[in-house]
């Protein structure tokens, strides 16, 4: 059952590495603890805003056509392993690049009626081919090396806002909203193709990967198993009831029919994904924002049952625990999440998300979290002149259930951890980034990951990946 057997490792797990990546992440929230206690003086003659992409968009015309280009290299040296198995995170040195490409295309009928069209294209990959990490270093990486390199339709939506006041305040457009001006109440339904995390679970610090955190459970939060296909995409409908100070949105979308699979279910009497999010933006601090997000999700089925696919395998039903021989159609699955960010001052943010669902029920659409807890802080620029610069650190710490961790231990496979076996431990990361925007939409980025007890196994890593993203803004 154990593979790739190696000699035993010649002591503890080292912490230097640790405190190496930890004085960094200090750094980081030295500059949000500094900008808590004075904001940055306006300067005394203000340059023109930086151009952030190639070419102008215009925030008038009906249509809107824009583009991005991302490209990510990561590596990683040796690390020790006293076992590994299929779904293993490597532990010899190794490297890869991922690109996405992505098209972006909308139209406005009319100021409250807009439909948007994006088409995309990935390839390469991502280290060890994606698996062994709950918390994934790329979050551009596709998962399955089967699903091919062809452009896709990633999203197609109509978007229809429904005005509940007269009173209206001015919003930035961007390629998922072509209104400029919006009522301060209103309900605003969207349905058709998307990636549930464009609208729920959004956060200033931790949620473009684009130009911020790299890793999985830092962009989103890791025990919110949200529906998608294989790809991050859904098929459904979103309702947003928007208040000055408050927000409700609910999502109604197809779930895949197989665990991190390429089709959806259609049917949704078996199968499909109830979302809802209370979003609060009370005033605790005088001219700070901050944001309070409330997030249940309930999944509806084909999983299986972790407790039920060990008590087979110890009555030698099965050879070794398949969580995939338990599943049950309608089966259901669910979770909680909190998602908060506070402004620090007008260029400082700290942030933060905590995560749960019930664990007996598989991982099924993004990646094997039970709970987990995320702290960071997010800085512009804008006090060295350079305003469009980005640079950020967080610790996350993610967990499984005890059901979860027994079909690990006896030699389970799940989507993306399976080592032959589990000495267990918490999954803990430290990632620090600095975005540099190099000119118009031409963006640079140093990324650096620290692992330790990669796939929750304590007699693995901890391991290091150093990481470079070159960001293109059409």
């Amino acid at each position: 059952m154990l593979m790739n057997q190696t000699s035993p490792r010649p002591g503890f797990i080292g912490h230097s590495p640790l405190r190496r990546h930890a004085s960094l992440i200090l750094l980081v929230l030295f500059l949000a603890v500094r900008g808590f206690a004075q904001d940055a003086p306006p300067p005394e003659a203000p340059a023109p805003n930086p151009k952030a992409t190639f070419f102008e968009h215009s925030q008038t015309s009906k249509w809107w056509f824009s583009g991005q280009a991302n490209f990510v290299f990561q590596a990683h040296g040796d690390f020790y392993a006293q076992y590994s198995g299929p779904n293993s995170l490597k532990n010899y040195g190794e490297h890869a690049t991922s690109r996405v490409l992505t098209f972006f295309s909308g139209y406005e009928f009319t100021p409250n009626t807009m439909a948007y069209l994006n088409v995309e294209e990935s390839g390469w990959g991502g280290i060890s081919g994606a698996v062994g990490l709950a918390g994934f270093v790329n979050l551009d990486v596709v998962r399955n090396p089967t699903i091919g390199s062809a452009p896709y339709i990633a999203r197609l939506m109509f978007q229809q806002i429904i005005p509940l006041s007269k009173e209206k305040i001015e919003v930035e457009r961007t390629p998922f909203s072509l209104a400029t001006q919006v009522p301060v109440r209103r309900l605003d339904i969207r349905f058709g193709k998307f990636s549930l995390p464009d609208f729920f679970d959004l956060n200033v610090g931790g949620s473009d990967s684009h130009y911020q955190f790299l890793n999985w459970v830092i962009a989103n939060n890791g025990a919110w198993d949200y529906a998608a296909d294989t790809r991050g995409y859904t098929i459904g409908a979103i309702f947003d009831y928007e208040d000055r100070n408050w927000g409700l949105r609910f999502a109604e979308v197809l779930m895949p029919k197989v665990a991190n699979g390429q089709n959806l279910d259609a049917n949704v009497a078996r199968a499909r994904a109830e979302n809802i999010e209370l979003e609060l933006r009370p005033k605790f601090f005088k001219n700070k924002d901050t944001t309070v997000r409330l997030l249940n999700y309930v999944n509806h089925a084909n999983m299986g049952d972790y407790q039920e696919a060990v008590r087979l395998y110890l009555n030698h039903v099965t050879p070794t625990p398949d969580v995939t021989a338990t599943r049950k159609q309608g089966t259901v699955k669910y979770g909680f999440g909190i998602n908060f960010e506070q402004e620090v001052s007008s260029d400082v943010w700290a942030f933060g998300r905590w995560g749960w669902n019930e664990g007996q029920h598989e991982s099924f659409a993004y990646t094997e979290v039970n709970g987990g807890l995320l702290l960071g802080t997010y800085v512009k620029g804008t006090r060295w002149h350079r305003s469009l610069d980005r640079a950020g650190a967080a610790f996350v710490s993610s967990g499984i259930s005890r059901a979860h961790q027994a079909y690990l231990a006896n030699g389970g496979l799940g989507f993306i951890l399976g080592d032959g076996g589990l000495t267990y431990g918490r999954e803990t990361i430290e990632e620090a980034f600095y975005t540099v925007h190099i000119w118009r939409g031409a963006f640079f980025a140093f990324d650096l990951q620290h692992v330790n007890n990669p796939g929750y196994n304590q007699v693995r890593g901890p391991v290091t990946v150093p990481g470079l993203r070159l960001h293109l803004e059409f």
